[in-house]
């Protein structure tokens, strides 16, 4: 069971990312954009250029987690 309680800081990715990037390429992008490391703490939103769409990155102390929302 994926269990967020533990964010504290939501960080929103400013423009359009290119959502056929994997956990690697926004992992990436947090360093370059946002300066900082993925920590538990921290919960990272993208959105593509359909904005019905939205990834987001998260780690969870053992790995990382890649959730994909589709809007309505």
């Amino acid at each position: 069971m994926l269990d967020l309680s533990r964010v504290r800081n939501y960080y929103v990715a400013c423009g359009y990312t290119d959502l056929r990037r994997g956990i690697e390429g926004l992992a990436a992008i947090v360093t370059q954009q946002f300066g900082q490391e993925l920590s538990e703490e921290s919960l990272f939103l993208f959105c593509g250029r359909r904005t019905d769409r939205i990834k987001a990155l998260y780690f969870s102390g053992d790995g990382y987690i890649l959730l994909y929302k589709r809007l309505n």
